[in-house]
């Protein structure tokens, strides 16, 4: 079975698996695994993990091997190849030697794991102080209102 069909495969297991799951199986030690049928073996799906393994017949016996996230090991190589980036940057800037053309400097990474806060503008803030005091006299008004009429009351 190619790559890409076990991957196709994963996909359809873990799908299968979590819409079993919303039906409100019962979950237990033995239905902690899922098995499919595959080429000369099982392709069997970790329910709490996600993790994807083979399982084939070997000379000792069955024996499972884990297929490789590509996803995760490429987002490693990334980001060890951006810190390697950034330390050569500094490195040079600390050598007081330029960058080379079209190279920018030292760019804080904005990640989606991160909270990120955005500040109001002016122009919205004047809209929130004008809507305060409008609200401030309207108060203020009442209460002299209220007062007014409980001094005219005997």
């Amino acid at each position: 079975m190619t790559r890409m069909g076990l991957v196709v495969l994963a996909f359809a297991v873990a799908l299968a698996t979590s819409s079993a799951r919303a039906q409100g199986g019962p979950e237990n030690e033995d239905s902690r695994f899922t098995f499919h049928r595959a080429d000369d073996g099982y392709v069997r799906l970790d329910g709490r993990s996600g993790e994807v393994s083979i399982c084939a017949r070997r000379s000792t016996g069955w024996a499972c091997q884990v297929v490789p996230d590509e996803r995760a090991a490429l987002e490693a190589e990334i980001a060890r190849l951006q810190s390697d980036n950034v330390a050569l940057k500094r490195d040079l800037l600390a050598r007081n030697l330029p960058l080379p053309g079209g190279v920018r400097g030292e760019q804080p990474v904005v990640r989606s794991d991160e909270p990120h806060i955005s500040l109001p503008s002016d122009a919205e803030l004047n809209r929130v102080m004008t809507f305060m005091e409008k609200v401030w006299r309207r108060m203020v008004e009442m209460i002299v209102a209220t007062q007014k009429d409980m001094m005219k009351s005997p």
